[in-house]
């Protein structure tokens, strides 16, 4: 499959012997069962959480790491979770925090900073972006971070009000206005700087 291919949009994985059918009680999960199911998850939605959190952290390792981390703990609680049409959600959720730390640390780092260190980015990276994708990245970096989080969801992942609103624990209505406040802002930053 191509890289660049669209995010998928699956809510569940369904691997032989995996997570049940709505209504289906979780059956006992041995090592073997949340081995499988982990996997599924990961061979299915690896690719578009990288890219979910690369949108919010801006750094390709980062991303990669918060993706890697957040399998791991899914890995750990998988065999408490009682709502498994609810493990994808849950996944989401625990990318979407581990990129709120992460930005933490980088504004914790960006403090400490010695004056003569070299910017993060190489001028490589630089020269490949368009010119017009870095003034709308820079633009949508500078948006507060809960409408970066509903711009990306739902503009990039495509994901619903509802499916936002669980992923961050806000109400439908706070993903609806959030998003349209969101998007004025950006069209005004885009405005000033075209």
């Amino acid at each position: 499959m191509d890289d660049r291919a669209a995010p998928h949009r699956a809510t569940s994985v369904t691997p032989a012997g995996g997570l049940p059918q709505a209504g289906q009680s979780p059956p006992e999960q041995g090592p073997a069962a949340v081995d499988a199911i982990v996997q599924d998850l990961y061979r299915a939605h690896a690719l578009a959480l990288v890219r979910l959190a690369h949108m919010l952290v801006r750094d390709r390792e980062s991303a990669e790491d918060i993706v890697q981390d957040a399998f791991v703990r899914l890995y750990r609680a998988l065999p408490r979770l009682h709502d498994h049409d609810q493990v994808l959600p849950y996944l989401r959720t625990i990318v979407i925090n581990g990129c709120r730390s992460a930005l933490r640390g980088q504004r914790r780092a960006a403090q400490l900073r010695v004056e003569h260190d070299p910017p993060g980015s190489s001028a490589e990276a630089a020269v490949l972006l368009s010119e017009d994708r870095r003034v709308v990245f820079d633009a949508v970096a500078r948006l507060p971070r809960r409408s970066r989080e509903v711009l990306v969801l739902r503009y990039y992942l495509e994901l619903s009000d509802t499916e936002i609103a669980a992923a961050l624990g806000v109400s439908r209505g706070t993903v609806s206005s959030t998003a349209s406040r969101a998007v004025a802002a950006l069209g005004r930053a885009l405005k000033e700087e075209l």
